[in-house]
């Protein structure tokens, strides 16, 4: 439907135009000048008009396209010294045609001499070459903007592509580090890890199902965070401080990228937490009408080798799926604050189109 409409708003234009041009001669007739006179200028001067037309077609349609988009230069070049050779002469006899049925009712002195003909050959000529030009630049304008779009729509499949792999990679990464969680569970606490299953059970919809979708409403990707967070609770002793401060309504409804906040809290709680069962988490959560904050600060105890709880994979991702999902919309700062020994991890996402530093 789209392409019917812009081919007809083509057809119009290029019809307003040449009605315009074929026109013109109509409102240009000098003082004393009889209909007859008129219609004698206008009909002569039509000959070159439809010679302008035929050229202007013949490259728009034929010779641009089928020869000099195809490195078929000389043949291109050829084609339309013949073509103009055979327009100056069909329309100088058109105009010499319409002189001698048409005659000035009223023969008009000329005070100065009458041009050599051979003038009006150049400056046919020339015009004709100019309309050549202008054929092929509205057709190069035309097949770039093709060309354009091509490349958008290619760049368009290959990031949902992308994403979409991403995201079948990041649930199978998510479910390996929940299970051995709980896999952890089972050596010491049978029953924790028991309603460590039930609680994944609740998240593996969202994960499983949500996380095909390109955004989710905020509200649900905040009720799947909660969920993990409290599943995480279970594994970890008293010993670990925990704080979640997560001020985003129920009912908020901003679209986000599924569990795309989801790799920094596991972040967090992998390396937030001594071998001994000892550390400190925090979580903060807000929105807003320009963006969506997610501030996480943990202890920093780096991953001992014999921990196979993951092989970082995860911030990976997230990084990638922020280039493709919020480019130059998001701002993510990160890094381990040398004097408190505390790893920090500020993502922002904005919900505008303004350009942000990322």
């Amino acid at each position: 439907m789209a392409k019917k409409f812009n081919l007809n708003r083509t057809t119009l234009i290029h019809a307003l135009c040449w009605g315009l041009i074929i026109a013109f001669p109509l409102f240009m007739y000098r003082q004393g000048d009889t209909m007859t006179d008129v219609y004698r200028h206008f009909l002569r001067s039509l000959g070159a008009t439809v010679g302008y037309m035929a050229i202007f077609y013949l490259n728009y349609n034929l010779l641009a396209p089928k020869l000099l988009f195809v490195n078929k230069r000389k043949r291109f070049v050829m084609y339309n010294i013949i073509a103009i050779f055979i327009t100056v002469a069909v329309t100088t006899w058109w105009w010499h045609l319409m002189g001698d049925l048409f005659p000035n009712s009223t023969p008009k002195p000329n005070p100065f001499n009458a041009p050599p003909k051979w003038t009006r050959f150049v400056q046919m000529s020339l015009m004709l070459i100019l309309v050549v030009g202008l054929s092929v630049a509205i057709r190069m304008s035309q097949r770039w903007h093709k060309l354009q779009e091509a490349k958008m729509e290619a760049e368009r499949i290959r990031t949902d592509a992308e994403l979409k792999n991403l995201r079948n990679q990041l649930n199978p990464h998510f479910l390996l580090n929940t299970l051995n969680n709980i896999y952890a569970l089972i050596a010491f606490d049978p029953d924790k890890a028991q309603t460590a299953v039930g609680e994944l059970s609740k998240l593996l919809r969202h994960a499983l199902y949500d996380n095909q979708k390109r955004f989710v409403p905020l509200y649900k990707e905040v009720e799947f965070i909660k969920n993990y967070i409290e599943l995480m609770k279970i594994r970890v002793t008293n010993n670990v401080k925990i704080d979640t401060r997560i001020d985003i309504e129920d009912d908020d409804s901003t679209p986000i990228a599924p569990l795309i906040f989801i790799s920094l809290i596991e972040n967090a709680f992998k390396h937030g937490i001594s071998q001994a069962g000892e550390g400190e988490i925090n979580i903060t959560m807000s929105s807003d009408d320009d963006k969506i904050t997610c501030e996480i600060i943990n202890t920093n105890h780096p991953k001992r080798d014999n921990d196979k709880s993951g092989s970082g994979i995860g911030l990976e991702q997230v990084a990638k799926r922020l280039e493709l999902t919020y480019p130059n919309r998001y701002n993510w700062e990160k890094g381990i604050d040398a004097n408190t020994n505390k790893y920090y991890s500020k993502l922002t996402l904005y919900n505008d189109n303004k350009v942000r530093n990322n």
